[in-house]
């Protein structure tokens, strides 16, 4: 019998993801402080932030560590070094998709995985050009709603992905929860066979 899988997430796109690759799993939300430390590398915040979301829910189950297995995951939008998290409001999110538009950014997406009593993690970053957008459909977008809960203030897999030009790297990673990558962990320490 497979352990069951606890998502320290409350994102319904991770859930999908895993459904996806033929996975049922426990929501089971970590709430922790996501500020960016002074100096802090990017890449190293989505990594961290990763391992302390598996952490905190690993804590929240209050048993022995055997018994649970928790997947939990962060992802990030990375625009010249800078980290674009989740739009304060409307203006902010105008402001981040204005700066997206007509270049590159990078997607980063750690996933760690947690189970007797230790935390693997691994990182998945992909390269993402969107179109130069013009200012009544950044308007159109931010109206949507959709960016509201999205680091980056978009969502590939919605509205946004019209504007797409080329990926290199992981979609999956982009929507948050890379495919490939979180299949291959689970593999790995003997948790699926997909």
């Amino acid at each position: 019998m497979q352990p069951t899988i606890y998502l320290a997430s409350r994102s319904p796109r991770r859930v999908e993801l895993l459904q996806q690759i033929g996975l049922a799993c426990v929501i089971l939300p970590a709430d922790i402080d996501e500020t960016q430390a002074q100096y802090e590398l990017p890449e190293d915040y989505v990594v961290r932030l990763a391992k302390q979301k598996a952490e905190a829910c690993m804590q929240r189950l209050n048993a022995v560590p055997m018994a649970h297995v928790v997947l939990a995951a962060d992802t990030t939008v990375v625009l010249a070094g800078e980290v674009l998290g989740k739009p304060l409001d409307d203006d902010d999110a105008r402001n981040m998709l204005r700066a997206l538009s007509g270049g590159s950014h990078q997607v980063h997406t750690a996933v760690a995985l947690a189970f007797a009593g230790s935390i693997e993690v691994v990182l998945s970053t992909t390269i993402v050009e969107m179109m130069a957008l013009s200012e009544a459909q950044i308007d159109a977008y931010v109206a949507s709603g959709e960016p509201h809960d999205k680091a980056g203030s978009y969502g590939i897999q919605g509205l946004a992905g019209a504007w797409i030009k080329r990926i290199e790297g992981s979609y999956t990673g982009v929507m948050g929860l890379p495919v490939y990558e979180t299949a291959a962990l689970l593999r790995k320490h003997g948790f699926a066979h997909l």
